[in-house]
């Protein structure tokens, strides 16, 4: 049988949510919280509020649960999200805009980004890198190679 976690407002806390919504500056997912939060304190269904908010039944549960487990500030603020780690060190990617900085190759007029690929491989700065990613690099940097 599935724990339920049952949310039982403050008055303060109750107060801060409806100010919450009735400013509307916040994040839309951050007002559904609060949203959900209210109508689970009103002792709605989970099938209630998803039907009345448009959220998915799972939405409605882990609110519940991290409201039970973790406070208000839990339930109403986005969790960190881990991502996928940088690809290319600082020092790297240092290292690509100074050769973009630096004269072009004999025979050049300037710098393309493949060029650029092509060289950092060749100056075993990194194992392998596609031109795109140079170029995210630079447009980082706001350097322009025309």
């Amino acid at each position: 049988m599935q724990k339920t976690y049952t949310v039982k407002l403050k008055s303060n806390e109750r107060e801060r949510l409806k100010k919450l919504i009735g400013r509307g500056t916040e994040k839309a997912r951050k007002l559904t919280r609060c949203h959900i939060l209210l109508m689970a304190d009103e002792q709605k269904t989970d099938a209630q509020i998803t039907e009345s908010l448009h959220v998915a039944m799972n939405t409605v549960f882990r609110i519940r649960q991290r409201y039970a487990t973790e406070g208000v500030e839990s339930a109403l603020n986005e969790q960190p999200r881990s991502g996928q780690p940088p690809k290319f060190s600082g020092k790297q990617q240092a290292q690509i805009t100074a050769i973009a900085c630096s004269k072009a190759p004999e025979g050049r007029s300037r710098w393309t980004l493949r060029l650029l690929a092509d060289k950092v491989v060749e100056l075993d700065i990194v194992d392998s890198i596609s031109y795109k990613s140079v170029e995210n690099i630079l447009k980082k940097t706001n350097l322009s190679l025309t």
